[in-house]
């Protein structure tokens, strides 16, 4: 059995989704509360950096102009950011139907990690707690009945932190002021519509499309990512991410939606939609 087959289909929220094999509980399962410590510990700031159109000058001209849409010059750069997250979540293939899912989020810029801790409503009375992370490096995703018998532990592997890191990308249209020069991300230009976003933390890189459309407003996001086979193998599939109703919060607009899905060699499956909100920024 897998966190596949437990969880849905492809794994856990976002790019954080490598499907990865069921393992004997460790010590490296933690309780969100210890995981979002070490998070917040870890974070460097930079209090005197504002955003100046200036530094963009020289980026790809979609993300440029993305940027200059979501961004207020003068802005001070996002360190810590916090959300929540209610939606649903599919478990299982392209028939199954939408779990209650409830979640909160925090996320460190410098350097890049995040914890998802997320329930999910499995059938009555009987919830699966979810833990998602990227945390000194490293990837952890674990799950728990009623949020204390653990029932799934992801073996440590470089797909999986390949995974979380490359979500944590994605999701950084949630605090775009990450996405400027000098916080770890390297462009690369493709069309007059979409780049390539490339980060890399010890030894771990991730690289994510990021897709503007003509309001200058990230709206899909496409990546290569693991996905593991019922043999127990991995293999690179095509993975897409949706955002939509972009707003303003603490002079940043972002999107208020989004919703995700593996694009598998028989057909599409989506397994992630939520709304966000409960934004804030350096709590």
């Amino acid at each position: 059995m897998s966190l596949k087959r437990l969880l849905g289909v492809g794994g856990v929220v976002l790019l954080g989704g490598v499907a990865v094999a069921l393992a004997s509980r460790s010590q490296r399962a933690a309780t969100s509360t210890r995981l979002v410590g070490e998070l917040l510990a870890n974070r460097v700031s930079t209090q005197s950096r504002t955003v100046r159109f200036e530094d963009i000058e020289d980026l790809p001209d979609p993300i440029r102009r993305y940027l200059e849409h979501v961004l207020t010059e003068g802005r001070p750069y996002v360190h810590t950011a916090r959300l929540h997250q209610d939606g649903e979540f599919r478990l299982g293939d392209a028939s199954a139907p939408w779990k209650p899912l409830e979640a909160t989020q925090h996320y460190t810029v410098e350097p890049p990690g995040f914890v998802w801790d997320a329930r999910i409503d499995i059938v009555p009375y009987a919830p699966i707690r979810v833990v998602d992370a990227f945390v000194g490096g490293e990837g952890l995703l674990t799950a728990k009945l009623f949020s204390v018998v653990p029932v799934a532990d992801a073996d440590p592997s470089q797909e999986l932190d390949e995974g979380e890191l490359a979500r944590h990308l994605a999701e950084m249209v949630w605090f775009p002021t990450g996405f400027l020069p000098g916080q770890g991300v390297e462009w690369d230009a493709i069309d007059d519509q979409s780049a390539r976003a490339t980060i890399e933390y010890d030894g771990t890189s991730a690289s994510v499309v990021f897709h503007v459309d003509d309001d200058d407003e990230i709206t899909r996001v496409t990546a290569d990512r693991w996905y593991e086979t019922d043999d127990g193998s991995y293999e690179l599939q095509s993975w897409t991410g949706y955002f939509h109703d972009y707003h303003e919060v603490d002079g940043l607009r972002i999107p208020g939606s989004g919703d995700v899905e593996w694009n598998l060699p028989d057909g599409d499956l989506p397994y992630w939609r939520a709304d966000i909100d409960g934004v804030e920024y350096d709590p």
